[in-house]
């Protein structure tokens, strides 16, 4: 019997891995799913700091030969890192990333640039607060009544995150890596697009957008998770 695709996701900001990929939990019949929660994320501690240069080398653990990672959100700009320092990697796909340096002087993408620094730096410090502002920021609903601690604990982790606009992508790696790439958006945010259509340009990635959930796009469950079963199973034939 021949081993199940491995698939390591690894999650954004504010929410852990359970409820970052709650939709995907079906994909567990065909392939083998990993979803490490994130350091500062329930039901871990809270930390000081978040840098996603540490984290690409942390979620180096999790990697096996012909593993599929699919990252999302401040996850995605991890992938990416990570990807780019593991050409034996099965396939790469990553969702919304705000990987900004790749696409500077993109009017809507200075601008979420500019906002992001604004509320990192000059924004409220309480979490509730902070929180509310960047679910409005980059197109998540925000959910009503108090947050719970969950929620909370997810702020106070947001608030200490290294800026994801000082990312640099090193897109060459990327590119000659050999491994299928696929850029997924919401459809929602032209900064997100404009994002996205580099990523697709420079790595000759498959790009598809899926409208309905804004930035959590994998929340659609079965359309996300028919494409990005599709693109593995391909990526599979391939290797």
């Amino acid at each position: 019997m021949s081993k199940r695709p491995r698939l390591l996701f690894v999650h954004g900001s504010v929410v852990n891995a359970e409820l970052t990929w709650a939709a995907q939990k079906p994909l567990a019949d065909r392939f083998e799913l990993v979803l490490p929660n994130r350091r500062g994320f329930p039901p871990g501690p809270d930390v000081d700091h978040v840098d996603f240069e540490d984290e690409a080398v942390w979620f180096e653990r999790f990697l096996e030969p012909g593993t599929h990672v699919v990252g999302h959100s401040y996850g995605g700009v991890i992938a990416l890192l990570l990807a780019a320092a593991h050409p034996e990697l099965g396939s790469l796909t990553v969702i919304e990333p705000p990987a900004t340096s790749v696409a500077r002087g993109v009017p809507a993408v200075d601008s979420f640039v500019a906002g992001a620094e604004w509320l990192w730096s000059e924004g409220p410090r309480d979490p509730a607060e902070f929180l509310t502002m960047f679910f409005t920021a980059v197109g998540t609903p925000v959910p009503p009544g108090e947050f719970n601690a969950v929620l909370l604990q997810g702020a106070r982790t947001l608030m200490v995150e290294r800026l994801p606009s000082e990312a640099e992508i090193p897109l060459d790696a990327l590119a000659a890596a050999p491994f299928p790439k696929l850029v997924v958006t919401g459809a929602h945010d032209a900064a997100f697009e404009a994002i996205a259509d580099v990523l697709e340009k420079r790595l000759g990635a498959e790009r598809v957008a899926l409208p309905g959930a804004g930035h959590s796009v994998q929340r659609l469950g079965e359309p996300f998770n028919d494409v990005l079963a599709g693109f593995v199973q391909r990526a599979q034939a391939m290797s």
